[in-house]
């Protein structure tokens, strides 16, 4: 009997590839566009598998509704996993993850969104839209010579400063685990914060690292500098940052994340009523650019997800395997 694997929140996009990648397993897909929280976990029943993304809620109460519905693997299509209690579920079911997609995605995304702030691109492509081709307000700055500091020097930071180098930029950077082969100067975070003319953020969300970008320090960094977030919405005080930008104590910001984005990013709410007010004064300022949540979206990284997370759900219902498990210890099939 074939395996049954629940999909939750899924896009068109997530199913291209899941299902070309599935022609070798034949697992049983189902796929839901609803995300995974306390209203919908009932309908996991009748499934061995349930496969998750970064905004699916997966707390005690969820997890135990999982429980009683049989479910023997929680597969995340995602590198992160803040979202899922591990301390209640590890010893009970094996929870596996993408732990590296494609660092370069999340890289190039961050350059993107950085080089589209500093020259002005979101405006200067309005304005030609309109056959507007007055250069009043555009003036930018030269990365070139500038310092950036990386917050997290894993597969994404490091790719993050191998892009920045061929920039000709200074790289600071901050991680309890020092590289010494990227030929970067470590440091502690604030003394990265109050040097850096670029802060870029490639850190997981922990208890210990929810809002490290406080009102404190904040108003630690340059007036002149952008802050990149690429990572997880909760690594920064959105108010504080709201607040910084608008009272010009923060050069800009560019966010691919945001704390509260799990109602809202990936969905289209072009008819809704926002009632959201940080991310409505966020938006409307003309130094922050957003993106929702959609620097891992490249061809490569959908099928390393597809690849990685199907092959981990064959190779735990195969033979046990659980080579990507988030948890401390394992369960066995």
């Amino acid at each position: 009997m074939a395996i049954k694997i629940a999909f939750y929140d899924t896009k068109p996009y997530d199913r291209v590839w899941f299902d070309e990648y599935n022609k070798e397993y034949g697992f049983e897909i189902t796929y839901f566009e609803h995300k995974l929280n306390n209203a919908t976990a009932r309908t996991s029943s009748g499934f061995d598998v349930v496969c998750t993304f970064v905004n699916d809620t997966l707390d005690a109460e969820v997890l135990q509704i999982l429980l009683d519905n049989h479910i023997r693997l929680i597969a995340l299509r995602c590198a992160g996993f803040n979202n899922v209690d591990l301390k209640f579920i590890c010893d009970k079911i094996p929870v596996v993850r993408v732990p590296a997609y494609s660092p370069n995605s999340v890289a190039e995304h961050a350059i993107a969104m950085l080089l589209t702030l500093v020259r002005n691109l979101q405006h200067a492509y309005v304005r030609t839209r309109e056959f507007n081709f007055s250069l009043g307000n555009l003036i930018g700055f030269d990365l070139h010579g500038k310092t950036v500091g990386v917050i997290g020097t894993g597969k994404i930071g490091r790719a993050f400063i191998s892009i920045c180098k061929g920039f000709g930029m200074k790289v600071l950077a901050v991680d309890g685990f020092q590289d010494d082969s990227l030929g970067v100067e470590y440091s502690d975070l604030d003394t990265v914060l109050r040097n850096a003319d670029v802060v870029s953020l490639h850190c997981p969300l922990t208890k210990d690292s929810y809002h490290m970008i406080s009102r404190e320090k904040l108003a630690m960094m340059k007036s002149s500098a952008i802050l990149i977030n690429t990572s997880r919405g909760a690594l920064v005080d959105s108010i504080a940052l709201a607040d910084a930008i608008q009272t010009k104590k923060l050069g800009g910001a560019a966010l691919d994340v945001y704390e509260e984005e799990s109602n809202l990013f990936y969905e289209d709410n072009s008819f809704s009523i926002i009632t959201d007010d940080t991310l409505i004064r966020l938006i409307s300022m003309p130094n922050v650019l957003v993106t929702s949540h959609q620097a891992f979206l490249t061809k490569e990284a959908l099928q390393a997800i597809a690849a990685t997370t199907l092959k981990s759900v064959n190779d735990y219902f195969t033979d046990g395997t659980v080579e990507n498990s988030v948890c401390y210890k394992t369960v066995k099939a």
